[in-house]
């Protein structure tokens, strides 16, 4: 038998790598796991976790307004940006610190530098030094892309954002995908004057129309300037620091700030993949079958470098399934039908199961049931944004297949009704459900 260095050895210390290494030691595995940056990944360290906090910032904004009208005396508010990125920057540090005692307490080594394969069962380390295992894991996640224009190198990604010297007076974010829509609602809040500039006809797209189509209307509202079928040309850098943003077809933008969201790709590049004979897709992801296994026996990948679905809870459920299969002697393969998602966006938005459109198209004849309502908290502030609840049932058997919704605490709200979705219960089992009152969940049990 070949003896090998490690068991296991994963590239990327994110959230599916170190799940997967933390439940293959618990297996009796022996694992190392390579990161070139910080130990936590996107999520943790430059992703949802620190935009969350953001998102909870902002929050105040509004907040501060409305407690008026629930009687608090305030005074004339004022915001700090610097303390605010320097709390969220020190958040992450303490998180990044939890999740290297995580690794350590399960005997997983630590190897702070780049790795690559050298081959299916070899790799090659920054500093030169090799080692063998007898299964590789590829967890490097995703990367943001910029688009091929000239002057890019004026604007910033999502990697970027949280680590600013100071609060852009006007910032251009280029995207219609989740991060543009959250980072926009975060600067607005915040006071800067926000553009937001799409190349396509519609924000978010794979989320519900009619969902969607409201958070347009409150942002609209609530001064975010949007720009469609708007692709950028070039980015000018001014002598005192600003840019001026021109597009193909509409009139340029200064800006202090560009923010790139156009989307992120599989951060494989230099890994060795198709040098070992890992099978990748168009778009260069690595491609697994439902183990998560490459073309190649002793290579696996989870998480945002494989074509599935690009969500931190999805990768961690990879990389344990992967850890169950191959160290835990059980085959466990990952669902990816009916998976909660969520912009945390202001108003936030959630949705899980088909929408209107793919489940008429699914499933033929369908019924949807809406919920238009406002809130009681902006009742009573003088707030005029309103909530949308959307459910989407089959007619044939009676099944709830979609929850959308838009509205405060929408996240929140849409975990719990997701188990319901998953589970397959009926239109009717909800109806059977007493409200709680008075609360923006009971809509769920109203619906008529």
């Amino acid at each position: 038998m070949t003896a090998y260095d490690y068991d296991l050895f994963v590239i990327g210390a994110g959230s599916g790598g170190v799940r997967a290494a933390r439940i293959a030691a618990g297996h009796g595995a022996k694992v190392a796991v390579a990161e070139e940056h910080r130990v936590g990944g996107t999520c943790v360290i430059r992703g949802c976790v620190p935009k969350k906090l953001l998102v909870y910032g902002a929050h105040f904004a509004e907040d501060l307004k409305d407690a008026r009208h629930f009687g608090w005396t305030v005074g004339e508010p004022g915001f700090d940006w610097p303390s605010l990125r320097d709390s969220v920057l020190a958040e992450v540090t303490r998180l990044e610190g939890l999740y290297g005692q995580t690794l350590a307490s399960h005997d997983v080594t630590v190897i702070r530098q780049r790795a690559t394969i050298a081959d299916p069962h070899i790799i090659a380390l920054a500093d030169g030094t090799r080692v063998t295992a007898k299964y590789i894991l590829v967890a490097t996640g995703g990367w943001p892309v910029k688009p091929d224009i000239p002057g890019a190198e004026h604007g910033i990604t999502s990697n970027e954002v949280f680590h600013l010297e100071s609060l852009p007076r006007r910032v251009v974010i280029g995207g219609g995908g989740y991060i543009a829509n959250e980072f926009a609602g975060i600067f607005n809040s915040f006071g800067s004057q926000v553009t937001l500039v799409n190349r396509s006809d519609a924000i978010l797209r794979g989320y519900d129309e009619q969902i969607r189509d409201r958070l347009l209307q409150i942002s609209m509202a609530k001064g975010i300037q949007f720009r469609f079928n708007c692709p950028f040309e070039r980015i000018e850098k001014n002598a005192d620091g600003t840019v001026l943003v021109h597009f193909a077809g509409a009139d340029p933008v200064e800006a202090d700030l560009v923010l790139f969201a156009t989307g992120r790709a599989p951060n494989i590049a230099g890994l060795g993949l198709a040098e070992a004979g890992v099978e990748l897709t168009s778009s260069g992801a690595v491609r697994v079958d439902a183990y998560s296994k490459s073309s190649v026996d002793s290579i696996y990948a989870v998480g945002d470098v494989t074509d599935r679905v690009q969500l931190t809870p999805v990768a961690i459920r990879e990389g344990h399934a992967f850890a169950d299969t191959v160290f835990g002697g059980k085959s466990v393969a990952v669902d990816h039908e009916t998976i909660p998602m969520a912009v945390f966006s202001h108003p936030p938005l959630a949705g899980v199961g088909l929408t209107e459109a793919q489940a008429r198209n699914r499933l033929g004849t369908v019924r949807t049931y809406t919920s238009d309502f406002r809130p009681m908290k902006n009742v009573l502030a003088g707030r005029n944004e309103r909530s949308l609840y959307k459910m989407i049932v089959d007619d044939a058997s009676g099944k709830v297949v979609g929850l959308h919704m838009i509205g405060p605490d929408a996240p929140e709200i849409l975990q719990a009704a997701a188990i319901a979705v998953k589970a397959g219960l009926t239109k009717a089992q909800f109806d059977e459900t007493v409200a709680l009152h008075p609360t923006m969940s009971e809509e769920l049990v109203l619906m008529k």
